[in-house]
């Protein structure tokens, strides 16, 4: 291997007696380097974005959370419920009761996703984070006060600085509905707009939070809840985690859904991931197009380096060898573009994510583009620029190169 390696290394930065070959062998390689760049840079954006996506989701969504397998609402009553209690590892239990409602502001009418929190909500969660406009609170004195989703807020019109209060309705579960008078079958609620909170835009448009004892005045529920958000202690390590939910589906057995943020946003994750996925495709199938270069470079040099051949071939030289030199060849030029994309990629990314050179236009949360490096990008960059510069280095050897000699029509 050692004498394969050194005939490549040569040749590839000796000086070829046709310059064009030193060109588009500098093409392929500042080619090379440009894709694998791009690979890593764009693969840190998006691991950006993604991260600010899933903290946006954990600040609403807890770490576990407890719903009945059937039916919409349970009471938290029983053994299984008086153990989560003592668990250490447990930093707070809060009930939610949450419903489709439908909802009119100033003659505007929508239909909104109530959900009724406690009143440490606010203490237990990240919430004034992402309040945009108001204070986050659930009462003034005795009135009920809510907090409206961005985007529903923007449809209807609603402004925590306006007086007018919003109107909340829900069919009383107790009657039937009237075809004569609707109306006279539904309970309502009133509460006044306390702020508008923002967490990605499919809360925005839907969202309402209630005091929990509104949405069970609303609904005509006494202890009843729809959910138990369950809080994990700050310093628990993912291991910890997965091992105490197994101990949670042990306890509440099979008539309760135990839900970590995963699977209470299965479809959200599963779409980042297959765009994730998507996006290393379509920069690879570049990668690919780019390193056809290397096809032509190579051919030109097994042609050029034909003399070379007739004499290692006279002095006892296996084919096998010489096919090795010129697969080297072509694979040099690619690690050597994918080393110096690597470097460039790497350096523009750890700036970007240290110093935030590029910003981010308009008005966000956040002033510059988010960049997050992940050594499984790094590996699954390297892995595939090297494959690819590979297989693309045995094409013209297995061309050029046949049965130990080079094809007659090269040859004459």
């Amino acid at each position: 291997m050692k004498l394969p390696f050194f005939f490549a290394r040569r040749y590839l930065f000796a000086k070829k007696s046709h310059n064009v070959i030193n060109i588009i062998s500098a093409i392929s390689a500042i080619g090379m380097a440009i894709g694998t760049a791009a690979l890593i840079i764009i693969l840190s954006v998006y691991n950006g974005f993604d991260s600010l996506i899933k903290d946006n989701i954990s600040d609403l969504s807890p770490d576990i959370l407890v719903k009945p397998a059937s039916g919409k609402v349970f009471l938290p009553e029983g053994e299984a419920f008086d153990w989560l209690g003592t668990q250490e590892a447990v930093s707070d239990v809060s009930p939610v009761l949450q419903e489709s409602v439908f909802i009119s502001y100033e003659g505007r009418q929508d239909v909104a996703t109530a959900k009724g929190v406690g009143e440490h909500f606010a203490e237990k969660t990240r919430i004034a984070e992402h309040v945009r406009s108001g204070e986050f609170r659930l009462y003034h004195g005795e009135i009920p006060l809510c907090a409206v989703g961005a985007g529903l807020a923007y449809k209807m019109g609603i402004s925590p600085h306006f007086v007018a209060a919003l109107e909340i309705y829900y069919p009383d579960r107790e009657k039937n509905l009237s075809l004569t008078n609707p109306a006279a079958s539904l309970r309502s609620i009133k509460a006044r707009p306390s702020c508008l909170v923002s967490f990605n835009a499919d809360d925005d448009n839907r969202l309402l939070l209630l005091p929990l004892d509104e949405m069970r005045s609303l609904l005509k529920y006494d202890k009843e809840v729809s959910a138990l958000e369950v809080r994990l202690d700050a310093g628990l390590s993912p291991r910890a985690q997965r091992r105490f939910i197994r101990q949670m589906q042990e306890q509440f057995g099979p008539g309760y859904k135990i839900q970590d943020r995963y699977r209470q946003n299965e479809s959200l994750y599963k779409m980042m991931r297959y765009e994730k996925a998507a996006i290393f495709l379509i920069l690879i199938f570049i990668i690919i197009i780019i390193a056809f270069n290397i096809f032509g470079s190579l051919s030109m040099l097994i042609i050029e380096k034909q003399d070379d051949i007739a004499t290692l071939e006279s002095i006892g030289a296996p084919s096998a060898m010489i096919r090795r030199i010129f697969v080297l060849e072509g694979w040099l030029i690619s690690l050597l573009g994918l080393a110096v994309g690597l470097v460039f990629g790497l350096g523009l990314a750890w700036l970007q994510q240290r110093f935030g050179l590029i910003k981010m236009p308009g008005e966000f949360t956040i002033q510059s583009y988010p960049v997050i490096i992940q050594w499984t990008d790094i590996l699954l960059t390297v892995i595939g620029v090297s494959l690819i510069g590979y297989l693309i280095a045995l094409l013209p050897v297995a061309s050029y190169y046949k049965d130990g000699h080079l094809t007659q029509n090269q040859n004459s």
